[in-house]
């Protein structure tokens, strides 16, 4: 039997059954907890707009006393740190039949009790927000733009209502206590937090929405709670457990700003800012195969577009010659040249972004490996083959033929010679998850590059392996959050 108690600053205000026990804080931090007291849940409906009042108090010790309580400390740390932001926000994306009808550029306040609205077309909003934040009463301000709809969320007191406010908030008090904590969730209880960081803007994205759900659900299996967070939860993150980045990194850039706080924070992350680094910058990756000796193709890094700067690679190199920048991910970032004209106007444009350009032999293949490595060892096969009429796998000026088709295959049928050159790289850049872009001519190969936050695609990559994909990178978060706990 699980015992429901309700503390509030004013006892004799609160109407709910019998059954149910209303004492006040004092009571509470004087009487409990009970020796062989039955599983305890706490709604705490004390005032907590100030840090260390007792409404805090009462949720902080609930939580040392393994009550469960309503709301958790993290959650009125989060509702006081949205207060204190002027530009929090949730940004929701939901079809226009489960929104209410709002103007763009009109806001309008509702409160919500328990997750619970008035106005029956704001109540599937109502109830996400209540998923997120947890708690008896919040205030909800609603506005929409362009990119959809975006709320306000601002803790809510119970004092503060009005006799109309109260009694509908009693009410919801009553069924939420004998209806969704009664019954309690028919979901198994998960150990861990997981965010998984998205942009649903993003044109590649590097897991496709399939994809996204099958992490998902895989998490759960081995303990996991995950769920989609984008960039504007970037203060936030220290709820979490653990940070799984699937949104296209690069250096400048809030994905590896995101990763490094997070890492400060104590959170498993994959990908980890330090292989973020290495990963987005290709002059880190043409050195670092140079000095162990990785095989890759030949490669200069150049600093100006002069003629002897000319003269230097064309006695090097052959036309064409391929160039890159720095950053970049995707194929964006990478040219062809033909003549020397060309390969001194291209020079000429990208020394207006980057003080070094990398120049590097053209091999034409049919198709390119990827590999993709976790923590030190391949867990998927790609061929990826080249876009049609086209030199590389994307072709970012095509509209019909942007990519070119696929192959998964076990790693047990890739060439040896071919999971060698991919350990060998990913020795260099840390124990994340990594995709390893591979040539091979003959019984010759090259590492092209190391990608952080490689793309995992339903029904590409994970072709052979299917959900088992998803669950070994889930187990590797699961580990690691044993290991964090034993350390």
């Amino acid at each position: 039997m699980i015992k429901t108690i309700i503390v509030a600053d004013n006892t004799e205000s609160v109407n709910v059954p019998d059954d149910l026990t209303v004492i006040s804080f004092q009571t509470y931090l004087a009487d409990y907890p009970k020796l062989n007291e039955p599983k305890t849940r706490i709604i705490n409906l004390c005032d907590t707009e100030h840090y260390l009042s007792r409404g805090y108090y009462c949720s902080l010790l609930a939580e040392a006393r393994q009550h469960k309580v309503l709301p958790s400390v993290s959650t009125i740390n989060d509702l006081r740190e949205m207060a204190n932001d002027s530009l929090s926000g949730i940004l929701l994306r939901l079809p226009t039949d489960q929104i209410g009808d709002i103007a763009e550029g009109e806001s309008i306040s509702v409160m919500a009790y328990f997750g619970w609205v008035e106005q029956t077309e704001w109540r599937k909003v109502a109830r996400q927000v209540f998923e997120k934040y947890p708690s008896p009463v919040l205030v909800l301000n609603l506005s929409k733009d362009q990119h959809g709809l975006r709320i306000e969320v601002a803790r809510g007191a119970v004092g503060q209502l009005d006799a109309t406010q109260f009694e509908l908030f009693n009410q919801r008090l009553v069924s939420f206590t004998q209806d969704s904590w009664r019954h309690g969730s028919r979901e198994k209880r998960l150990r861990w937090d997981l965010a998984i960081l998205v942009d649903p803007n993003e044109t590649h994205p590097p897991s496709d929405k399939d994809a996204i759900k099958l992490f998902i659900k895989a998490a759960a299996k081995e303990g996991i709670h995950a769920e989609t967070v984008t960039a504007t939860r970037f203060s936030q993150i220290a709820q979490y457990d653990a940070l799984f980045i699937r949104e296209t990194t690069a250096i400048d850039h809030h994905t590896y700003r995101l990763a490094r706080k997070a890492e400060q924070e104590g959170l498993v992350v994959i990908d980890d800012y330090t292989s973020i680094l290495r990963c987005c910058n290709k002059v880190f990756l043409h050195d670092a195969f140079s000095y162990n000796k990785v095989p890759s193709l030949k490669t200069k890094v150049v600093t100006a577009s002069s003629d002897t700067e000319l003269d230097m690679l064309e006695s090097e190199f052959s036309y064409p010659m391929v160039l890159k920048m720095p950053e970049g991910a995707f194929s964006k970032g990478v040219f062809k040249v033909e003549s020397r004209d060309e390969l001194k106007a291209k020079l000429d444009e990208l020394f207006q972004h980057t003080a070094l350009v990398l120049v590097q032999e053209f091999l034409y293949t049919d198709f390119d490996w990827r590999i993709g490595v976790l923590n030190g060892r391949p867990i998927y096969a790609c061929r990826y083959h080249m876009a049609r009429k086209h030199w590389q796998i994307y072709n970012h000026g095509s509209k019909r033929f942007s990519s070119g088709g696929f192959e998964t295959l076990p790693t047990f049928e890739v060439p040896k010679v071919v999971l060698d050159a991919a350990m060998s790289a990913c020795s260099i850049i840390g124990r994340g998850l990594y995709g390893v872009d591979i040539k091979q001519k003959g019984s010759q190969v090259y590492v092209i590059e190391v990608n952080d936050n490689p793309s995992i695609d339903s029904k590409v990559e994970d072709k052979y392996l299917g959900k088992e994909l998803y669950k070994i990178i889930m187990q590797e978060f699961a580990q690691r959050l044993e290991q964090r706990g034993r350390d």
